[in-house]
């Protein structure tokens, strides 16, 4: 029984803060001669510097610049001491790294760097002028608030205790052009280590994995920094946090549609063979590598929204209440309890519209087949169909990557 869809296939600089170097120029004005200020008295006075002297690029008081434009200070001549740009947030700036030029007369941020989107900065210069007289100038400008933001939808979910096989799969809410920027902005690590490799499928989705299952006890930690990464002209990302999650035992099921039967096997241990019914001859049931992706004690099924319909078109069937229900692939392919089928049903015929179904009673048990592996059961484990006489379920069909060599998906 296939349910909701269709089948388809980011040295000379020195970090002084803002305040900070407002309070070295208020001492420095305070180091006249003859000043009472008890400084240095052989310090030169600060002078505020004009726009000729100092140029800064953006304007002084710029809105909506871009974050690709040009940053820059320069000067007509004399010497640039101190450079600093902060990006003003929350009361804890975040120094923007740059260099000044050999020559002092100009200063930069260093290679790669983007500014921010919707983001204030200020820029405070420190600087001598030809004549050895210290001049500071100090401008803010802010960055334009895109019209398109784009962010991305993920498995699993933070804190979550996961099956071997899960795939870390995130879905994007609009196409990503630059998929190279999107891709190096999502981290994954894990302790033990392992290598993980992330996949396109289409330009909107982007599938992590292993080469092989996961280590049982392994801990992936997952960074998402797409916040200012701009996938495509004019959509930046705005997500900035990290996703922990733990692999937790093995469990493996083979489902062999010809001999009607589930094997399970936890920690590679055989530990159950349970009765299956899978799909008729006319809506046979996928074969290959499939993930539990959802998990739910009751749900509704209804023939029409897979393509089930009678000549009136109507579902060929609409069951409100499928108990046990453990999503395979996003196509509809579910592994659920059954029990409007005859108990003899199980593992002698093959009668379902793709799903496999295992024995239940209405409104669900934890002692019938159904309920007991439904207990056992995390998102994250893998359900393997053999010999059925259907294709190879397509690999971006559900969390069903294992179903390409890694040869291929690293491609």
């Amino acid at each position: 029984m296939r349910h909701l869809l269709k089948r388809t296939g980011r040295g000379a600089l020195t970090a002084l803060a803002s305040a900070g170097l407002a309070a070295l120029l208020a001492g420095l004005s305070g180091c006249t001669p003859g000043g009472d200020g008890g400084g240095d008295p052989g310090g030169a006075p600060v002078r505020q510097a004009s726009e000729e002297v100092i140029r800064v690029t953006p304007a002084d008081g710029a809105e909506g610049v871009d974050p690709k434009s040009r940053l820059e200070v320069r000067l007509t001549s004399g010497r640039l001491e101190r450079v600093t740009v902060n990006r003003i947030e929350n009361e804890a700036p975040s120094v923007v790294p740059g260099a000044i030029s050999a020559d002092g007369l100009r200063w930069r941020p260093a290679e790669g760097t983007r500014l921010g989107v919707a983001a204030k900065y200020s820029v405070d210069v420190l600087a001598l002028d030809g004549h050895g007289r210290r001049t500071a100038r100090h401008t803010t400008f802010t960055t334009k608030v895109p019209e398109s933001r784009f962010i991305g939808y993920f498995k699993p979910e933070h804190r979550s205790t996961v099956g071997t096989g899960m795939i870390v799969s995130f879905d994007f809410n609009r196409k990503i052009e630059d998929r190279k920027a999107v891709r190096e902005a999502i981290r994954i690590t894990t302790d033990p280590p392992v290598e993980v490799v992330g996949h396109w499928f289409g330009d909107q989705r982007l599938d992590f994995r292993p080469e092989r299952y996961w280590t049982p006890g392994t801990k992936v930690t997952v960074r998402i920094r797409l916040r200012d990464v701009e996938a495509a002209p004019g959509a930046y990302g705005i997500q900035d946090k990290t996703v922990a999650f733990t692999i937790g035992r093995s469990q493996t099921s083979v489902v062999d549609a010809e001999a009607k039967t589930m094997e399970v096997r936890k920690d590679g241990a055989l530990v159950a063979t349970l009765p299956i019914t899978a799909g008729a001859p006319d809506a046979m049931t996928y074969n290959g590598r499939m993930v539990v992706s959802e998990m739910h004690d009751v749900t509704r099924m209804n023939g029409a929204t897979v393509g089930f319909t009678d000549a009136d078109g109507k579902g060929e069937y609409d069951i409100e209440d499928v108990p046990h229900a453990m999503r395979l692939t996003r196509s509809g392919t579910f592994l659920h309890g059954n029990y409007w089928a005859s108990a003899d049903t199980f593992g002698s015929a093959n009668v379902s519209h793709g799903c496999i179904g295992l024995r239940d009673v209405k409104g669900g048990s934890g002692e019938t087949p159904a309920g007991w592996f439904f207990d056992r059961t995390l998102i994250g484990d893998v359900v393997e169909v053999v010999n059925s006489h259907d294709k190879t379920v397509a690999p971006d069909n559900g969390l069903s990557g294992w179903n390409m060599s890694w040869e291929e998906w690293k491609r």
